[in-house]
């Protein structure tokens, strides 16, 4: 017979484990609980022959006990103790990127954090015969920890770019609301990246290093299209008509309509967008 004993007064982790120690696979099993002078005990008995069998099954549900209620206040942990400068919402936020970040690639990362548990807790069944949660959790599970503090570094990078980004954004704003236009209408033809500028007559607007070099606003670069968001921040048309056409909204549109707010327009499917959606687009796109 081989007994394990799984210490903890937490009644949310004891409810997890009755619930699903009822369908542990291997059989013959007997649980009970009982109250004892400093924890509330789980004790599982098994009476069969594999043992090892036994020790991998209670420690899948000890990993997955780990992911589902407390993987959580772990991130937050590690956010409160490495970032303690970021407020309550940015916290938030940055749980969230962590999310997206597992959801990402959710089977890899499930199997990494799954395994790494399932590991440090068969290591330790199979010469204890006892637990005690707490103190297992904050001392043997180093490798699974280290997974929970890579992604949350990967998420406040994401958080500090995403910043970053929306204050240039709002610099910008502040530049062209604080400027006279100097035209009326600009036409942003645009496809895979490559962006041509008309003004109001169709004729094609030039763009020059000498204009990049006097009027760019910042050293950060958001495209292949800095020449053309350089030339819409010099003319600060009253109008921009985005032609897309590929129908493709990417970073550097999303850019231009954060940028410009209403002055913006976009369309797919105007005669603009049908001539250049013609055979000699890719002849007529010119690349910097």
């Amino acid at each position: 017979m081989k007994s394990i004993c799984i210490k903890t007064n937490d009644q949310n982790l004891l409810d997890y484990l009755l619930n699903e120690l009822d369908y542990i696979e291997i059989k013959p099993v007997a649980i009970s609980k009982n109250k004892f002078k400093n924890y509330k005990n789980i004790i599982i008995h098994y009476s069969g022959n594999d043992n090892e069998k036994f020790i991998h099954e209670v420690s899948c549900i000890l990993s997955c006990l780990v992911i589902d209620e407390l993987e959580e206040a772990f991130l937050k942990m590690i956010l409160l103790k490495n970032y303690f400068y970021f407020n309550s919402t940015e916290i938030k936020h940055i749980l969230e990127l962590c999310y997206e970040i597992f959801s990402d690639d959710f089977n890899t990362y499930f199997d990494k954090k799954y395994n790494l548990l399932i590991e440090s807790f068969e290591s330790y069944l199979m010469v204890n015969k006892s637990i005690i949660l707490t103190g297992f959790i904050n001392f043997r599970i180093k490798s699974y920890m280290e997974v929970l503090e890579n992604v949350v570094d990967e998420a406040v990078n994401t958080f500090v770019v995403e910043k970053e980004y929306m204050e240039f954004i709002s610099l910008l704003k502040m530049y062209i609301n604080s400027q006279t236009s100097n035209c009326d209408v600009v036409h942003l033809i645009y496809n895979n990246s490559n962006s041509i500028l008309l003004d109001k007559d169709k004729n094609q607007i030039n763009v020059s290093d000498d204009i990049f070099k006097a009027k760019y606003l910042s050293d950060i670069s958001f495209s292949s299209n800095d020449y053309a968001l350089n030339t819409l921040l010099t003319l600060i048309p009253k109008k921009i008509y985005v032609h897309l056409i590929d129908n493709c909204i990417d970073e550097f549109i999303n850019t231009i309509s954060l940028i410009f707010e209403n002055r913006v327009e976009v369309c797919t499917d105007c005669n603009i967008c049908k001539i250049y959606k013609n055979t000699s687009l890719k002849r007529t796109f010119i690349k910097k």
